[in-house]
């Protein structure tokens, strides 16, 4: 096992910030995640900390150890490629054995040890039928599998994984994630996983970086990301469907009463919340998030649902329904139960517990409570 570090580092191309100022620490055995969008700078973070790109600024350790300067191969890391970088021209066997026998000589390691270490990390991966196979006769699951047994049979420090379920089918994506979890807890290996998949990462990982334009908006563990967003941006993009986002304004009475405008209706807020409104808020924009299972839809009006909106979309899930409701001109999700059937058309009303909305400054984005 080992730590991995991260203190400021910056990786430029041209005149594009890829990785800017990113720090984090990952502990011994930790399942850590890189989670965010398209271009955010997630792979790159993970090629800085392989060796693949060299870092224009700050430090990367391993093992208390700065490695900016040092051979991928010196780093004891291991890494998964997206697209399974395997070799076409041989057996699976030869794939997963490659690198030992590069290192054969370094490592003091006999035909007989590395045939060893490639039946293990086979039998553990349940691949034992396919080694002397190539990698076009394999399935997507089977290569997948095949690209983590390489990484493995030479027992690195550290694991490091670029979205290596996106290829797989969303069925055996559900599998696999059960599987790579199971292998790392198993392995107690120390594990960067970087995906755009925000359910990937807040059913596998131990803790979680949200990234977006090349910086590191918030680290925790799932469960404190969905309840305690620190900006708007971690607020939708953890959670499925996404949090709904509501533009207001905000009216400050001279008897301390605080009232918000939004699309479709208004709400007075008091006590401690509205102080610690008035007191954090930069100006009069107001942000609300609200998820889609703390969403109360009803066919009549009532004080736990007293605003009008108009369903547009329902969406059968199985258990339950996705209805899109139009409020004030705003579309809004919200999670019900199937047996409701709400179709388009249909006048609903809407509520919530405005004890679990999501508050930000319109302005910045940052959270206020």
């Amino acid at each position: 096992m080992a730590t991995v570090k991260l203190v400021n580092v910056v990786k430029r191309f041209g005149d594009v910030i890829a990785v800017n100022k990113v720090s984090f620490e990952v502990r011994h055995g930790e399942f850590f995640a890189l989670l965010g969008p398209s271009g955010c700078g997630k792979t790159t973070t993970l090629r800085l900390i392989a060796g693949l790109e060299e870092p224009d600024e700050g430090e990367i350790y391993i093992d208390g150890r700065v490695v900016n300067n040092l051979h991928p191969k010196d780093r004891d890391v291991a890494m998964v490629f997206q697209n399974y970088a395997l070799y076409p021209h041989m057996k699976v066997f030869d794939n997963i054995a490659f690198p030992l026998r590069v290192r054969k000589k370094e490592l003091g390691l006999t035909n007989e040890d590395i045939r060893q270490a490639v039946l293990r990390v086979a039998k553990m991966l349940k691949i034992e039928e396919l080694l002397d196979r190539y990698p076009s006769q394999l399935s997507g699951g089977q290569q997948q599998r095949v690209a983590l047994a390489r990484a493995l049979v030479r027992k690195p420090k550290v694991w490091l994984l670029d979205e290596p379920l996106s290829n797989l089918d969303a069925k055996l994506r559900l599998m696999m994630r059960a599987e790579l979890k199971r292998l790392q807890r198993e392995l107690g290996i120390t594990t960067i996983y970087v995906t755009h998949d925000q359910a990937e990462a807040t059913s596998m990982a131990d803790r979680i970086a949200v990234m977006n334009e090349g910086r590191v908006l918030q680290i925790g563990r799932p469960e404190e990301l969905y309840l305690k967003p620190r900006n708007i941006f971690v607020a939708t993009f953890i959670g499925s469907p996404p949090a709904n986002v509501i533009e207001c304004h905000v009216e400050r009475s001279a008897e301390g009463r605080v009232r918000i405008g939004c699309p479709g209706f208004t709400h007075e807020l008091g006590g401690e919340v509205a102080d610690h409104l008035i007191k954090a808020l930069k100006g009069d924009a107001l942000t609300l998030a609200i998820r889609p299972e703390h969403i109360r839809v009803s066919r009549e009006v009532s004080q736990s649902t007293p605003y009008k909106a108009r369903v547009l979309i329902s969406e059968f899930m199985g258990s339950e329904q996705i209805v899109t409701a139009d409020l004030g001109g705003q579309a809004i999700k919200a999670k019900v139960r199937e047996e409701a059937r709400l179709e388009p058309g249909q006048e609903v009303f809407l509520g919530w517990d405005w004890g679990k909305v999501l508050f930000f400054d319109g302005k910045t984005g940052e959270a206020l409570i």
